[in-house]
């Protein structure tokens, strides 16, 4: 199934950690690792939405050309 684990690997696996640390602590675990990977996606959407912005900015700026002409007055 998994690389070669089976679901009764699975199973006594989850039976032993069940075990060791109790329901409430494994809960705590998964909600813990849950707000985790949140935050994660929520930094990488908000440095997106920063890139996305930054790319707006310099498409919107303006190359402006202009010649300078020097005035000889020195007659």
């Amino acid at each position: 199934m998994f690389g070669g684990i089976g679901i009764w690997q699975l199973l006594i696996v989850l039976a032993i950690l069940i075990l060791l640390f109790g329901t409430k602590k494994l809960k705590n675990l998964g909600s813990d690792l849950g707000n985790a990977v949140k935050g994660f996606k929520e930094a990488v959407d908000k440095d997106d939405k920063s890139e996305t912005k930054t790319e707006e900015a310099t498409t919107q700026s303006k190359v402006i050309d202009s010649d300078v002409k020097k005035d000889d007055k020195s007659a």
